[in-house]
């Protein structure tokens, strides 16, 4: 009990200490005092064990394995999410294409800008040929050169869902022999089921939140903006070795607007504060939204609605059990709302959006919690409840956890919020 009113000191205190030994600043803490917060912070990543060239290569053996059962000749990569997925290469996407190639059978290939390909070489892992092109050659004709180099001169080849269209139109010009299909009945089913090192890099960055969060909730005062809560966060995650992803703060009214409202906020007694931020371990992300009432008491609507989210949050994870589609874990936790007198559907008040989005190495991807969606879960799946409540003119609510499915049902990466003066365990 003694921890709990430590924890409520916190959450909603002006300047509060922040649990887990965090922060030991009340309202009228120093400066100094809330830098040496930071200092005694010490990186969580060191320990971490990275995506291994081995568990890269089991995944492009599955990708040929599918693109055997689809008819397809070859995928291609463009810079993004999936070429670093497959081949552990990191790209930045410019108006220069650098493009991979897996083939049904053999090895992978790279084409690049000719200056760029002594760099390119010295970040892959996995395959070694690469086909540059110079200034004034077509890219396109060199990717086409790649996968008849994997003896392939004709046939379907698949698109990976990020690759940019003036890419594909230059293939279809400079490499017309070929014909460019979707590829995502071969990387959907590779990047929705994450392994266990995936989950174990996702856990460690949901860890490295909760204590940004704990620091974030614990910096606000009278008079502070979205801003100051969202800079002392990005601090947090990366003095403990993650990297910034997002740090998103709403107050009072604003709260109502899942995203914010885009207007200047300056926090008083009595708002709701909802908040919503992530990071990345080894590229795997963490997202975790928070609702609390700051500097005072909350009133009896305020709870209501909170312990109303609470229901609908709880029932989305009842719903998500193996074998179950991902379209139940959206009906079961909207029906609450609408039960309440909510929606329905996505009118306002109510839940104006899915109750949950797939996550990985994207913050957003694969494995949406919505209706429509029947894809049926399955050991792996990474996905976040969160099922908004959204009140204009008033204020919003929202929980969000996300959860990995197991052959025993969902577990939590960062266990639901007790209570709207306690919002960690």
């Amino acid at each position: 009990m003694k921890r709990r009113n430590f924890l409520k000191k916190s959450a909603l205190g002006a300047g509060a200490a922040a649990s887990l030994g965090l922060i030991s600043c009340i309202s009228n803490e120093t400066t100094t005092k809330e830098t040496s917060v930071f200092d005694s912070l010490q990186s969580m990543t060191s320990d971490i064990v990275p995506i291994t060239i081995e568990e890269r290569k089991s995944r492009i053996k599955k990708a040929q394995k599918l693109m055997k059962e689809n008819g397809l000749k070859a995928i291609l990569l463009d810079a993004g999410t999936s070429l670093k997925y497959f081949t552990g290469v990191s790209w930045w996407g410019s108006e220069r294409p650098m493009v991979a190639v897996i083939p049904v059978s053999g090895d992978v290939s790279y084409i690049c800008p000719k200056f760029e390909e002594s760099r390119l070489q010295k970040k892959i892992i996995i395959g070694k040929d690469t086909f540059p092109w110079e200034e004034d050659e077509s890219p396109y004709k060199q990717i086409g050169k790649a996968i008849a180099a994997a003896g392939f001169s004709k046939g379907k080849v698949g698109i990976e869902e990020r690759f940019r269209y003036f890419i594909l139109n230059g293939l279809q010009k400079d490499a017309p022999n070929y014909t460019y299909v979707s590829a995502d009945a071969v990387t959907i089913p590779c990047r929705l089921i994450k392994s266990k090192a995936e989950i174990a890099l996702m856990q460690r960055a949901t860890e490295i939140t909760i204590k940004a969060i704990k620091i974030g909730l614990a910096s606000l005062k009278v008079g502070s903006t979205p801003y100051d809560f969202s800079s002392a966060v990005a601090k947090a995650h990366r003095k403990m070795g993650a990297s910034h992803g997002f740090a998103l703060a709403n107050f009072g009214p604003d709260s109502a607007y899942p995203h914010g409202s885009g207007q200047p906020q300056i926090l008083k007694k009595g708002d709701i504060v909802l908040v919503d931020c992530g990071c990345t371990v080894e590229g795997y992300n963490s997202d975790i939204s928070r609702t609390i009432v700051f500097g005072a008491k909350p009133t009896k609507r305020q709870q209501e609605i909170w312990h109303l989210e609470q229901k609908a949050q709880m029932a989305g994870f009842k719903a998500a059990q193996i074998g179950n589609e991902l379209q139940q874990v959206d009906f079961e936790a909207r029906k609450v709302l609408i039960d309440a007198g909510f929606g329905p559907d996505y009118k306002l008040p109510g839940l104006p959006h899915r109750t949950g989005h797939g996550i990985g190495m994207d913050g957003h991807e694969w494995g949406n919690a919505v209706r429509g969606n029947t894809t049926k879960l399955q050991p792996g799946m990474c996905f976040s409840i969160e099922p908004n409540i959204s009140i204009v003119g008033e204020f919003g609510i929202r929980h969000e956890d996300c959860v990995y499915m197991t052959e025993e049902g969902p577990k939590w990466f960062s266990q639901p919020s007790p209570s709207i003066e306690q919002p960690f365990v």
